[in-house]
This record gives structure tokens, sequence and C-alpha cells, in this order.
């Protein structure tokens, strides 16, 4: 065993929940590290999501995560204003398609209201289709949900890591653990494969789909992630104005259902499936989901499956055999545990942050505020402001910025430059894609990637053929 770096708190995981739970510890004066088994932050169920952001109006009442997605909802949404992250509040409306459907939305609203959220509605047949008039025929009605809305999945974990990098926080790309003992005195010794052990007093598990695999490793046998994969279909930006809200259908005891939503790129996105499978890898599209998506669409929008597709992507839910999240908290251990957050994780991942941060506290962890905490802006890679191929007064100190890389995307030198740049720079043609949305258009970078490789391989010092064989797995 090496002697490695001592720190205060591990947070194990660098998807959106231990980004922010990295995040909320950088208030303090702590001396944290944030270690992730991949190569880039938020690469996991974090990027491969329905983006979002959910009031939990439709969460068990009672539940931690009922509780978290009301606070985390609001959290969210003033953080993204502030940091820049694209988000936008355009409302959803639950749609029946029966009167048996009909019937449960009152009790929906019922729900709603029990979890602390009031501002639901009825909305009859002719009000819903005034406002989604591409709607296929046949609808009863809706619930109407005014606060749910859409917001950037890659932007949100990066804000995250990012401002906690910029507060003093360490961050461990491709180390993952693979053993765990103590230290003699109540800490951990942690076994980074290929790497240096870390020495933490304090550990925090948010693993995401590998979070039970963790927790065994401290001892525990406490629930084990099924992943659910979940197949969506993204829409050319021409279908967008097809859809005003976020459509969401009657849910079922397994899932929130298929829905129909805008994206903060401008497409339309169609999904997600939920099949229940084995292997924590397979992300891969399937024809059998595909099929299911593409007859979903054209019961719920007909006109919809005339658009072109842009792409197609499937991302793996962390199911676990109970209904709540499994957020544990072992104070003679000196470890809390964030396991089973599946979808909703993105909209409760701050208050995911300020109750594991409230655990910690009351099992020991010692926390006085930090002198200073600064703050971030991040790029935007979203519609609703302007981009930096718009800004005349960004391209007049910068050229750059008025030279497009990726035509279909309009994103620019000047953005691909700063993004290899950044506090957590890109590595990967997808760590670009990301940051920036290139690659993400109609052509999905036929045209532009041979140049985007490139420039990544003079700003990396990897060779284009590294970056190839990552893209390709």
């Amino acid at each position: 065993m090496t002697d490695g770096q001592a720190y205060d708190v591990a947070v194990i995981g660098a998807g959106v929940v231990g980004a922010a739970i990295a995040r909320e510890l950088s208030k303090y004066q702590l001396d944290v590290v944030l270690i992730e088994a991949g190569d880039d932050v938020g690469i996991g169920t974090s990027k491969a999501n329905t983006a979002i952001w959910h009031t939990g109006f439709d969460a068990k009442p009672g539940s931690l995560e009922a509780r978290l997605l009301r606070r985390g909802h609001d959290l969210l949404g003033q953080y993204a204003e502030e940091t820049g992250i694209p988000i936008q509040r355009t409302g959803a409306l639950l749609v029946a398609w029966n009167s048996e459907q009909r019937e449960r939305l009152e009790g929906i609203d019922q729900n709603a209201r029990a979890n602390g959220y009031s501002r639901g509605r009825l909305v009859g047949t002719d009000e819903l289709y005034k406002r989604e008039p591409n709607l296929a025929p046949g609808a009863t009605g809706a619930l109407e949900i005014p606060d749910e809305g859409i917001i950037c999945p890659f932007t949100t974990p990066l804000a995250y890591a990012t401002q906690a990098l910029h507060n003093g926080v360490d961050l461990l790309l491709e180390s993952p653990v693979a053993g765990r003992t103590s230290d003699g005195q109540s800490g951990h010794v942690l076994s980074i494969a290929g790497g240096p052990d870390i020495r933490a007093s304090w550990a925090v598990n948010a693993a995401g789909l590998h979070a039970d695999e963790i927790d065994r490793i401290f001892g525990h046998d406490a629930f084990t992630i099924s992943p659910r994969r979940g197949e969506l279909i993204i829409f050319d930006k021409l279908a967008r104005p097809l859809v005003s809200h976020v459509l969401l259908p009657v849910p079922t005891a397994k899932t929130k259902g298929m829905i129909v939503a805008p994206t903060v790129f401008g497409n339309v996105i169609l999904g997600p499936t939920a099949d229940d499978i084995g292997d924590k890898t397979a992300t891969e599209s399937t024809a059998g989901g595909l099929a299911a998506l593409l007859a979903q669409g054209r019961r719920l929008m007909p006109a919809l499956l005339d658009e072109e597709v842009t792409a197609v992507y499937a991302g793996l839910r962390a199911a676990s055999e109970h209904a709540d999240y499994q957020i544990a908290s072992y104070p003679a251990e000196r470890y809390v545990c964030v396991g089973g957050i599946r979808s909703t994780g993105l909209s409760a991942s701050m208050a995911i942050a300020e109750h594991v941060t409230e655990l910690l506290s009351e099992a020991g962890l010692e926390l006085e505020p930090a002198a200073a905490f600064e703050t971030v802006r991040m790029p935007n890679i979203g519609e609703m402001s302007i981009r930096p191929y718009q800004d005349t007064q960004a391209i007049r100190a910068a050229p750059d910025y008025g030279r497009i890389a990726c035509h279909c995307e309009r994103v620019s030198l000047g953005e691909i430059r700063d993004a290899c740049n950044a506090t957590i720079p890109a590595r990967t043609m997808d760590g670009l894609r990301r940051r920036t949305r290139a690659t993400m258009g109609r052509c999905q970078g036929f045209y532009c990637a041979a140049r985007l490789t490139r420039i990544l391989t003079q700003n990396t010092g990897r060779t284009a053929g590294d970056i190839i064989r990552t893209e390709a797995r």
C-alpha cells in the first residue's frame, strides 16, 4: 500500500449528484476529492436522460425523493440562472387518452398537493388542443404542471464540478475505486486501480450505476442496481414548432412513460423506453426499442414522424429494488451512501447535496464555512439566449467566435478553443460535444469531426487514433 494524499472527504462518482455534493462541500474549510472512474465529469446516467426539470409533483408523498425534488427544483432553477445553465420553464401537460386516465388526473393532482405542489390545474380537451394542436386525436383532457421545464443535462454537472474545483476540490479522472481498507484511525484508504491510494477521513458513495458495488466495498448490501435502459429519438430542429410543453403520459408503477418534449437545443425528443437489463454497459439502441418509440410517437403526435431524425441514444437509469432513493448514513464508519437515484437525480441534485452534507455534519464532520465561495459562469450552449456566433461584441474582441467549426449546430472555433482550455477541459470528442454541441447536429460530425479531432490533438497531446478509439467505445 502506497501513501496517497489525505483528504477530509472523498466523493466517489462525478455524475450530476457526486459533482453537486463536491460543490456543496467546497463551501466549507475541507479538503475534498472528487473521484471518477471515467475520463470526464457527467458521462454516465447524467449525460443520457430526458433533461426534464422536474417539480416532483408525481413522486410518492412522504418519500425522500418527493422532499428532495421539491427543494431541488427551486435550487436548480435559481442556480441555472446564476451560472448560465440553459433552462426553460415550458410547463408540462399530463395527457389522458381515455376515460380511465382522465379520472386518474384528479388523483395525481391530489398527490401533487400532498407533495406541496398546488399549482396543478385540470385542462379540458378544447383548451388542450388549442395549446397543443398537433396532438393526435382522442385525448380526453390533461393536468397542467406549469413549473416543469427543460434543462441542459451536460452543462449542469460540469458547472457543479467546475465550481467545486474553483473552490479547492481536487478531481481525479480515470480512477476507479477498486477496494477500501481502514487506516486504523476511523478513516478510509481507497485503492485506485492503476493509481496511488487515496486517504480520506470520510467517504461519500455517489457512484450511480455502480453505487451498489461501492457500497459492498464498504461492507454493506442494502440494495442492488438493476439498470433500466431508456432509448430516445431526437428529431430535427424543424420539428420544434410542433410542441410547446413537456407532454407527459399518465405514469405507471414502473415508469413515467414516454414523453414528447422540446429541448434547450431546439430539438424535440421522444422517449424513453423502460427495459430492465442486467448489463451496466448496454447503452446501445435496439431495433425493438426504436420501433416501440416510433409506434408511440405515431399515437401521440403523428406529425412528428414526418420530421427528420437527428439522432438516437440510450441511457441507463440506476434503478434498484426500492421505490425511494437509497441514501444512508453510517456515522460510526464515516460513510454516506447515495444510491438508487434513477432519472430524477438531475432535478434533485442540489437538494441531495444539501441532505448529504447535513448527514455528514450530524455524523460528526465539522463544517466551518470557507472565507469565500467563488461563483462561475458557464458557456451558453442553449437556444434561449444569444450564442457566441451571434454576439457581435464577442466576435469583435475575439474573431474566432465568428468562425464556424460545426455548421449544423453553429459552434464557433472560439467555443472549441474555450472547451479545450476550460477548468475541466474537453479531452475527447464526446467531451467536446457536451461542452459545445459540436457534432450533435444533422450530419453528426460527418463534416467537422476530422477538423475537431485535429484541434483536440493539438490541445490535449493525445493522438488522433486515441481520440477516435475513445469515441468508438
